[in-house]
């Protein structure tokens, strides 16, 4: 079955976050890392741009490490705004999950009757 872009969407700079608390990581490593948890389609193109933001934003950082075999490699690593902001969107995303597993698991209910429209009693009196 086919993955939903726009919910990935929501959740991927979470998992990006959560996957660079546990060890600071290269783009491409970060790329593979992800793919090899269970999001196999993920692209490079699409955690680029979400590295740069939360770059942008504070919540990771980076440095250049050099390499021997090529150029020298840009590790991200969590900021301590990170780590604050990833249990504020852990805490959100178990909020909202639940209330989704809620949901769904509720069995379908019939649609309120429409209301019978009023009845205009004044024209059967005198």
């Amino acid at each position: 079955m086919a993955r939903d872009p726009q919910l990935l969407k929501g959740v991927l700079p979470m998992l990006v976050l959560r996957t660079l608390a546990h060890q600071e990581s290269y783009g491409y490593e970060l790329v593979t890392r992800l793919q090899a948890a269970g999001l196999e389609d993920i692209a490079a193109g699409t955690v680029y741009p979400i590295l740069s933001r939360l770059e942008r934003e504070g919540l990771i950082t980076s440095r250049l490490v050099p390499s021997t075999s090529g150029p020298a490699r840009k590790y991200y690593l969590l900021t301590t705004a990170g780590d604050e902001h990833l249990g504020h969107a852990v805490a959100g995303w178990h909020t909202l999950s639940a209330t989704v597993a809620q949901v769904l698991e509720r069995p379908p209910t019939a649609a309120p009757a429409a209301a019978a429209p009023p009845t205009d009693t004044t024209r059967d009196q005198p």
